[in-house]
């Protein structure tokens, strides 16, 4: 079974930007993020109505992380530290090897490949470090940017669940994607 250990933090770095822990410094730029509606459209999951929402949201993936249950990055700009969005693995299934992955990222910055050189530096993270050997994006079918994201960077459609998740008073679809590890070092 896979074992991990996140203490000390993996900060990671790219040519652009600093993947670094979330703290509760944090709080008022994940409120930005989860109280935003077009942000949250596809995210399937209530939106951040007040800034104690987004407390308790930046302690449940702190606790996450202490527990060594999963792993959150803050995706900041080298020049800055402010948060700009957020990746990590939310849930690890250990057993199976296999971590979901989950991403957001502030609109001011789409469309400039930032998104994807934070998945790109996670996943290389994830493989090489954590030893996973599948990740497992669920993506809303109508997320087409995540989707053109996920398959940017070599993730395959693995299934499609139809009405599988009931939120919000209607019943979803689901989309897995799953990027396997290139490095095949899982031991």
């Amino acid at each position: 079974m896979l074992t991990v250990n996140f203490s000390p933090f993996p900060t990671l770095h790219t040519e652009r930007l600093v993947l670094r822990e979330i703290s509760h410094k944090d709080d008022e730029d994940v409120f930005l993020l989860r109280s935003n509606r077009g942000l949250m459209e596809y995210i399937d999951r209530p939106r951040a109505e007040t800034l104690d929402d987004a407390k308790i949201l930046v302690q449940r993936m702190m606790d996450i992380v202490a527990a060594n249950e999963g792993i959150s990055w803050a995706i900041t700009l080298k020049s800055s530290d402010r948060l700009i969005g957020t990746i990590g693995f939310w849930r690890l299934v250990k057993e199976h090897y296999r971590g979901e992955v989950g991403y957001m990222l502030h609109a001011d910055y789409h469309r400039q490949g930032i998104m994807k050189e934070a998945l790109l530096t996670a996943a290389d993270y994830a493989f090489k470090t954590i030893k996973l050997h599948t990740i497992e994006a669920n993506i809303n079918p109508a997320n087409i940017p995540s989707i053109k994201l996920a398959e940017s960077v070599g993730f395959v459609r693995e299934a499609y669940f139809k009405e599988n998740y009931y939120y919000n008073g209607k019943f979803l679809d689901s989309a897995i994607y799953t990027l396997f590890n290139p490095y095949d070092i899982v031991t």
